[in-house]
């Protein structure tokens, strides 16, 4: 057996934009409600596009690219994600709806039930929201959200970073639908 050795950036095999836009992208679509941070911005951006999603909402203070700050994390991903801003999330979750949109919130409520014991459906289209760093998803749209799910956390914090509990949602979504 050789030696491992890393792959260098052209042995990868990596699409480029334009063929990204052209690949059939899974029926996710994830909505940032308030999230503040330029940084977990870019992070969900570079990971919408590891993991194909169709689209990304940005809403209410979520920053918006261009910016320095998002393409540092976003790594050129905010060209080869689509994207839109809508400051209502309550309209920007109205319209999904309207396009039959499964509506999944990634909060820890009363009625919230653990990732792990959800089934994603490939007959169905998914947004997946995510909220604010401190507050987490508005209240005021809590009513507007189909189905809470939550990601098992078994140590002392209560919370993940919104960044890192974007990348699992996607993955698990990315596994059950691809």
């Amino acid at each position: 057996m050789s030696s491992p050795k890393k792959l260098k950036l052209e042995e990868l095999g990596r699409i480029d934009v334009e063929a990204f836009k052209q690949t059939q992208k899974i029926p996710v679509t994830v909505v940032l409600d308030d999230v503040r941070s330029m940084h977990n911005v870019g992070a969900v951006f570079r990971t919408a596009d590891a993991f194909l999603i169709e689209k990304i909402i940005l809403c209410g203070i979520s920053p918006q690219p261009p910016h320095r700050e998002i393409h540092k994390a976003a790594l050129g991903a905010t060209e080869s994600v689509d994207w839109i801003y809508v400051k209502d999330i309550s309209e920007a979750l109205n319209n999904l709806k309207s396009k039959d949109y499964q509506i999944i919130g990634i909060e820890q409520t009363s009625n919230s039930r653990m990732m792990t014991d959800f089934e994603i459906l490939k007959t169905e289209k998914y947004a997946v929201v995510l909220g604010n760093e401190v507050e987490g998803i508005s209240d005021g749209v809590l009513t507007q959200i189909d189905t809470f799910l939550e990601i098992p956390q078994l140590g002392t914090k209560h919370s993940l970073n919104v960044s890192v509990c974007a990348g699992i949602v996607m993955w698990e979504f990315f596994k059950a639908l691809k």
